[in-house]
């Protein structure tokens, strides 16, 4: 009892509000915690993956404490309502935490979801660059900010139910005494996979984790699959076992992001401008840069004996660049801001290697030859061309089911080919 009496000491010196059901557990069950357990923070959505999650830590030997991030702002809440960010996740993570018995936290983010995750995916439109919300709130909330909450309630550990395998190598746990992010635990590492469920695998979503977050967090539907989940869950008898699973960005309703950007920046804040084809012909004029991404068809101009898709958006003159579906083929790229793993050691220091990259979530990977570059970029060739390589976007590298690194792909100079040199003279 001496142990939650601190946990809840912690969690109103940190501003964590705590769900009306004393915490979601009952008193014997708290006498009953055992004080050598290592202690996970788990951070729960209110969907299913989450709840099972829990679950099975706690089946595990872990001691869980349940945490829902309230990430909307006061003007969202409507907008956001059965969404992961939204008050009924907070109410089905709560029932959930009570059903398991485990403590349940709420810990306002707002202020930092709309600086860190929100701001970033306007500015990113804004730049000509198609944003991966979903990678930046990994990075910097849920293994990020997450942790000063974790540590200061003795936990050795975040969890989350992303379908991915964190396989630590080393038995030794980080330490909740370590400092920053437990940097100092140099004799352990840890090596990302693949989930073992083609269909659900996120791994995708966690490459720019570094080490001292990768050690210290746990994933354990990463060997399982939906279904089996959603099993289980049904066998608990938790309300959860059949919620649809989100496929939108969780702040955005109805995934109609233009309608979201006219919301969040206003009308005056796109950067309007015109739109030309790849041979240098004025086309027409939109309403903003902002509403455009590569292999885009929809909301073109008409007048083409050919479907028109977006080739190439330029942020500095604001134009727009259509062509046929030929032009959106791509064969190398760069990327930037590169997060090397283990396996690849220190990534500059190794020449040209063969492996698979994707450059989306939903893209199945191809085959490419890695070149790691100076000041954290590296050079992709693909052996496959592929389509619509997009500015903004993750490029994720892997030897079979592991993740070498990956970085965010950069815009490409312009071709020098006659069509292109015929554009740029148009300025």
């Amino acid at each position: 009892m001496r142990r939650f009496a601190e946990i809840l000491a912690s969690a109103k010196l940190l501003g964590i509000c705590v769900s009306p059901e004393r915490f979601g557990i009952r008193r014997n069950a708290l006498q009953r915690m055992n004080k050598t357990k290592q202690r996970v923070l788990l951070g729960m959505s209110g969907g299913v993956d989450s709840s099972v999650a829990g679950y099975l830590l706690r089946e595990q030997g872990y001691e869980v404490i349940g945490v829902t991030m309230k990430v909307w702002p006061q003007d969202c809440i409507s907008r956001a309502e059965d969404k992961c960010c939204g008050p009924q996740a907070v109410a089905d993570a709560r029932n959930v935490a009570h059903a398991l018995g485990i403590p349940h936290y709420v810990v306002d983010e707002a202020d930092q979801f709309e600086r860190v995750v929100i701001d970033y995916f306007a500015s990113e439109y804004q730049a000509g660059r198609t944003p991966n919300p979903c990678v930046m709130c990994n990075e910097k909330l849920k293994f990020g900010n997450l942790w000063s909450k974790a540590r200061a309630l003795g936990c050795d550990y975040i969890a989350t139910g992303h379908y991915a395998i964190i396989e630590h190598v080393d038995a030794t746990p980080p330490s909740r005494e370590e400092g920053k992010c437990g940097e100092g635990a140099a004799s352990t590492y840890a090596v990302l996979r693949k989930g073992v469920d083609p269909r659900k695998d996120q791994s995708y979503f966690l490459f720019s984790l570094r080490q001292p977050q990768l050690r210290r967090a746990l994933t354990p539907l990463g060997t399982m699959t939906k279904q089996r989940i959603r099993e289980i869950a049904h066998s608990l008898g938790l309300k959860v076992a059949d919620k649809v699973d989100s496929q939108e960005i969780c702040f955005v309703p109805g995934n109609d992001y233009k309608a979201f950007l006219r919301s969040h920046l206003g009308e005056d804040e796109f950067h309007r401008g015109e739109i030309y084809d790849v041979d240098g012909n004025f086309v027409g004029e939109h309403d903003g840069i902002e509403l455009f991404t590569i292999g885009q068809r929809k909301g073109l101009p008409g007048g083409s004996p050919r479907p028109r898709y977006v080739v190439d958006l330029d942020p500095e003159t604001n134009r727009v660049i259509v062509g046929d579906a030929d032009d959106l083929v791509c064969e190398e790229f760069e990327i930037d801001r590169v997060n090397w793993h283990p396996t690849v050691g220190a990534g500059a220091d190794r020449g040209s290697f063969e492996a698979t990259v994707k450059i989306r979530y939903n893209h199945p990977g191809t085959l490419a030859t890695v070149t790691p570059l100076e000041n954290d970029c590296a050079h992709i060739w693909l052996h496959d061309p592929q389509r619509a390589v997009t500015p903004g976007q993750a490029a994720v590298i892997y030897d079979v089911d592991v993740v070498l690194g990956g970085g965010w792909i950069c815009r490409t100079e312009r071709r020098e080919d006659a069509r292109w040199n015929a554009l740029s003279s148009t300025r």
